[in-house]
């Protein structure tokens, strides 16, 4: 459905209408807050209607508006959290390390205990400070790495799409990931932990 001048205004008002709730509800799961909540809602209508004119009907409009909220979620995030770059560096080369890492002199898995941390994934997500600190490093990924992630998991691309985006094969792709998730494990439990 794409969107002609003449009715931007009434489709726009549809919009607001149909999908501030469901936009709220996600935003407030996410933030725990409702005035961050609301803002962010806000800013997201905001930024649609700025942008309305380049919606060409090729997803849903509220796939599309959601796409919005969750990059304003995650700039929020980001903006928020008090990451110290200077003492972790996230790079290829330490995400090559970590996965060299898991391996033992025969090339067989070496033992590692999980940290207790990962027991309370659940309240974890609904945190904040944990979200900001989750942002903060996945920003701090390689470029390449940090687009594979956020494709995956916060726009739900498929792996195939990501490839294509990314100009790399199918198993560059899941070492990429792969990498990319050890890396963000590290840098959580060293900025949050």
């Amino acid at each position: 459905m794409e969107v002609k001048k003449g009715n931007t205004t009434i489709v726009f008002e549809n919009w607001v209408n149909q999908f501030s709730d469901a936009l709220y509800s996600w935003a407030l799961y996410k933030t725990s807050s409702k005035e961050t909540a609301e803002d962010l809602v806000q800013d997201t209508f905001v930024s649609a209607f700025h942008k309305i004119d380049n919606f060409k009907g090729q997803s849903q409009p509220k796939t599309w508006l959601f796409s919005i909220l969750n990059n304003k979620i995650i700039d929020y995030y980001r903006k928020n959290a008090k990451i110290k770059k200077h003492e972790f560096k996230l790079s290829e080369k330490a995400g090559f390390q970590l996965s060299d890492n898991l391996f033992n002199e025969t090339n067989g898995w070496k033992t590692r205990e999980i940290d207790p941390i990962w027991d309370q994934e659940e309240e974890l997500l609904d945190n904040p400070e944990f979200n900001g600190v989750m942002a903060a490093c996945i920003d701090n990924l390689p470029e390449k790495w940090k687009t594979a992630i956020t494709s995956k998991y916060l726009t739900d691309k498929k792996a195939k799409e990501i490839c294509q985006d990314l100009g790399i094969t199918v198993s560059n792709y899941w070492q990429i990931v792969h990498r990319a998730k050890l890396l963000l494990k590290e840098c959580l439990e060293t900025n949050w932990v």
